[in-house]
């Protein structure tokens, strides 16, 4: 093995770990921890709206409306 095969396997590990640890000395800031809490909310109310569609779609009303739909707009056309 080559020095320049050494360097580069060196050089690829190290960035590796680079990517893995992430920047180093960066403190959160009171903005940072601001908007960390604004997405957490968001991400919550998202969580809940997606559970109530789920709700609604899986319930045997909305299939059962969705087929009379489908009946009504073959009649139309």
């Amino acid at each position: 093995m080559n020095i320049t095969a050494i360097a580069i396997v060196a050089l690829v590990c190290w960035a590796i770990v680079e990517l893995i640890n992430g920047p180093r000395g960066k403190k959160s800031t009171k903005k940072d921890d601001q908007k960390n809490t604004e997405l957490q909310q968001h991400l919550i109310s998202l969580q809940d709206r997606i559970e109530t569609l789920e709700k609604i779609v899986t319930d045997d009303k909305y299939d059962l409306n969705r087929q009379f739909n489908d009946l009504k707009k073959d009649r139309v056309a």
